[in-house]
């Protein structure tokens, strides 16, 4: 093989098996074998083979046994770090632990490494710790204290930053912020081409966006005779939202469809009320009735008699819009970090509400610098942001940490745990955006907003906080100095940063106990990390259990011998209420200024369920009805891989025992005790 110096050596089984060795620290020496590893190595060797090479395949070979035994999973990881620290220089100070790199697991650091790591010439120049430094100076500059502080919460995983400051931070080109909301300028083509410009100059720099259209006149209105019609964002009452809705459809015209751009419905409670009493709703076209896009509340409804968003929780009940919001010369945006939820459970099974606090108060201060620092691509968005302040504070984890405690998802123990970890973050971040108003005034817009006026966003919701924290004192302080930022809270999506810290996504059940990833080697069968644990400490994991969990969809609910407690604990999205899913999101909405991004997840959906679902949303309160439908595949690629001979053994799950397993996540004829739609 060929070292990294150039000099080639002869490959030597005792010299791998060695240098896996010295990787193995901690690791079950029962059932992680390192010479296992080097033989399945050493059958992929060809001359002239790298040093790089010969890691890379052992770090991949440890990652396709982990279903044999978790530590696989460690040692695969350990591998692939060792391998990027060696072909990296060692010039950043001693503020810097490279040992934390190893923290990570497989499929996290090989995210940072395809995608957040920078690269020169394509080869990767930084590991992650050099990463986590390069934000955290991007962030604070010169603030040498600050900036050691927020590298070692990133680093021993307490929060992080969004993708795009990760991406940036300490560039060239420091775009900070995830995504950018804008508003047509005006119906005429002037006003479609500048706000298209705008789009494109934020696409430049790698920013999303998001575009209000309700102003565009609907399709076959006089224009000069140049018909045509755009839209992302819309509100039913605009004559054009059933083609609208066709947009993204596969079949039909290739000039009427748009199938790469998403698209979102802004739902008036007008809308919902004639859904609900059966009555009628007109469509109607905005050129030839002006104020319909600009108004709300009763003013709208004067116009048309509807209104207050499914957002009347943003503008009419709340007061205030309280989703990002852009006027037609503003344009919003979304300054993000996430708080990893599983961090605050500590060794005795209770939750650590004050270091949650703590990183909070760091997290705004970060995201205050952040909107100072940052690269703005149109000036819009730059006076939008100084002006308001807004920022976003979400969530991942959720999941995790119900697990961790050993609260089954469903239960009133999670429930108010979930209560709990979002009032005090509301009131963390409240408390350090007053800190800062203290020292450097309020934001500019904030004299007679709600909570200039005492009104926080619980009372908005006539909630009582619990008595975890001094609430009457933190408004005392909040009226003598106000606060920093308009906007605070925001559970936001966390895919990717989730998984480079190996958490579950956002406030998200898990979906599946057993699924896949995908690496350009092939493919890896992954389980769920707690539950593979738990198992294996009972020896209950076995290549036969693997396939029992892959033949049940990733579902333990039917398999024999599995305790009822695990069960329980590990029940799939699929067989949680989604009642419960939808409650939960009500029941923290109560300490979230802006909204979340709530996924809703029917194995079958219909008109009839979620019809059910949004009505139940609509009427706890929702900001955001629904931000995805997840539905389940009609065949699961991953069960090819069984071995059916394993599986003839087992007794066949009857009928009555799915039923039974089912969530009672809708209204149907057959539950309708049990639904508080019927019940209502």
């Amino acid at each position: 093989y060929i070292k990294a110096d150039g000099r080639q050596e002869r490959v030597m089984f005792d010299k791998i098996t060695s240098r896996i060795q010295k990787l193995c620290y901690g690791l079950n020496p029962d059932f992680v074998d390192p010479a296992q590893i080097t033989m399945k190595v050493i059958q992929g060797l060809y001359s002239g083979v790298t040093t790089v090479e010969l890691d890379t395949l052992a770090a991949e070979t440890a990652a396709t046994m982990t279903t044999k035994h978790p530590d696989y999973a460690i040692l695969a990881a350990r591998i692939a770090v060792s391998n990027l620290h060696k072909e990296t220089k060692k010039r950043l100070n001693s503020a810097i632990i490279y040992d934390r790199d190893f923290s990570y697991n497989f499929f996290g650091f090989k995210t940072l490494e395809r995608s957040y790591l920078l690269k020169i010439n394509g080869k990767v120049a930084e590991r992650p710790q050099h990463m986590l430094m390069r934000v955290a100076v991007g962030i604070h500059k010169r603030d040498i204290d600050a900036a050691i502080e927020t590298y070692n919460l990133l680093s021993e995983r307490w929060f992080t930053h969004a993708s795009p400051t990760l991406f940036n931070a300490g560039t060239n080109r420091p775009q900070l912020s995830s995504c950018f909301l804008l508003a047509m300028k005006d119906d005429s083509i002037e006003g479609i081409y500048d706000t298209l410009k705008q789009c494109a100059l934020i696409s430049k720099s790698a920013g999303g966006i998001g575009v209000a259209v309700s102003c565009i006149r609907a399709t076959g209105s006089y224009i000069a005779g140049r018909p045509g019609a755009f839209a992302i964002y819309l509100e039913p009452w605009h004559m054009d939202v059933f083609d609208f809705l066709e947009l993204k459809k596969n079949t039909g015209k290739e000039e009427q469809r748009a199938r790469d751009l998403f698209y979102a419905l802004w739902i008036p409670d007008l809308f919902m009320k004639r859904v609900e009493s059966n009555q009628d709703w007109s469509l109607m076209c905005p050129h030839d009735c002006p104020g319909l896009d600009e108004t709300w509340g009763e003013e709208f409804e004067t116009l048309y008699e509807r209104e207050s968003v499914f957002a009347n929780c943003l503008r009419q009940r709340y007061t205030r819009p309280f989703i990002w919001f852009a006027f037609c010369w503003q344009v919003a945006v979304c300054n993000l970090a996430s708080v990893a939820l599983n961090m605050y459970v500590t060794a005795d099974r209770t939750y650590d509400f004050k270091k949650l606090a703590d990183v909070t108060r760091v997290v705004v201060r970060n995201l205050n610098k952040i909107i100072e620092v940052n690269y703005y691509p149109i000036p819009e968005a730059e006076y939008s942001n100084k002006k308001h302040r807004p920022i976003g504070i979400g969530v991942q984890g959720l999941a995790d940490t119900f697990i961790l405690m050993r609260y089954p998802f469903e239960s009133e123990e999670a429930q108010k745990l979930n209560i709990q970890i979002f009032e005090t973050i509301y009131y963390a971040a409240l408390d350090a955006s007053c800190d800062l108003a203290k020292e450097l005034g309020p934001y500019d817009s904030y004299q007679g907003c709600p909570v200039s006026k005492g009104i926080l966003q619980y009372d908005m919701w006539n909630v009582t906080p619990t008595d975890l924290w001094d609430w009457k004192e933190l408004k005392v302080k909040i009226a003598k100095h106000g606060i920093r930022n308009s906007l605070l809270m925001a559970p936001m999506p966390t895919a990717s940063t989730a998984q480079i810290l190996g958490n579950n996504e956002s406030i998200e059940p898990y979906t599946s106990n057993i699924y896949t990833r995908r690496v350009l080697s092939g493919e890896f069968q992954i389980a769920n990390p707690h539950l593979l644990k738990d198992l294996t400490e009972q020896g209950l994991w076995s290549e036969e259990m693997k396939n029992q969990i892959i033949s049940q969809n990733g579902s333990i609910q039917s398999i024999e011998g599995i305790p009822d407690d695990i069960k329980s604990l590990y029940k799939t999205v699929w067989e949680i209420s989604q009642k419960t899913v939808i409650k939960m999101a009500a029941d923290r909405g109560a300490y979230i200024d802006q909204s979340q991004s709530l996924n809703i997840h029917v194995a079958e959906p219909n008109y009839g369920k979620l019809t059910s679902m949004h009505f139940y949303g609509w009427k706890q309160g929702l900001k955001t009805g629904m931000y995805y439908l997840r539905t389940r595949p009609a065949a699961n690629p991953i069960q090819f891989t069984l071995n059916k001979e394993k599986l003839q053994d087992n007794a066949a799950v009857t009928a009555d025992e799915k039923e039974k397993n089912k969530a009672d996540m809708v209204c149907s004829l057959e539950n309708r005790a049990d639904c508080l739609m019927c019940g209502s």
